[in-house]
């Protein structure tokens, strides 16, 4: 007989102590949402200027859909209208790029996505960053479920 014990030992957590340190750090948090917030105040300046581009528009557009994740997680659902109302502004800037060729912003679309910022500043403020990555895994989602969806159309056509 085996002088190993038959005890099933504790299974090791999911996620390292490390990686668990960092993820509810406030230490870490603020580098990594200030870095996000940087990204959209500097792109949201570019389409103010008319010096926008498809990857400042997709860079802007992914973080007004982590918004809209972090919403419906419970981190500003009264908010949602304004994230979504961003987030036609985008499709209007996307539709006027592919009309005339320019990335400018009118001063409507401008206030819109102001606030949407203001709404996402808030929301990484008060999320940790476990409930960030949550977020950007569940946009990640959304975004691959409408591109397989799309294909189908075209694949259809």
């Amino acid at each position: 007989m085996s002088s190993k014990s038959r005890v099933r030992k504790h299974t090791q957590p999911a996620m390292s102590p490390l990686l668990r340190a960092l993820t509810y750090s406030r230490t870490a948090h603020e580098p990594v949402t200030m870095a996000m917030l940087m990204q959209c105040y500097t792109a949201l300046d570019a389409f103010r200027r008319g010096r926008g581009s498809r990857d400042l528009h997709m860079t802007l557009s992914r973080h007004l859909l982590v918004s809209q994740e972090l919403a419906r997680l419970g981190l500003g659902e009264d908010v949602l209208a304004d994230i979504e109302s961003a987030h036609a502004a985008m499709v209007q800037l996307d539709a006027r790029e592919h009309q005339d060729g320019t990335w400018i912003l009118d001063d409507g679309e401008y206030r819109r996505l102001c606030t949407a910022l203001a709404i996402l500043d808030g929301q990484l403020s008060a999320a940790s960053l476990s409930e960030i990555a949550n977020a950007e895994a569940k946009m990640i989602e959304g975004l691959m479920r409408s591109a397989r969806a799309q294909a189908l159309v075209e694949a259809t056509v």
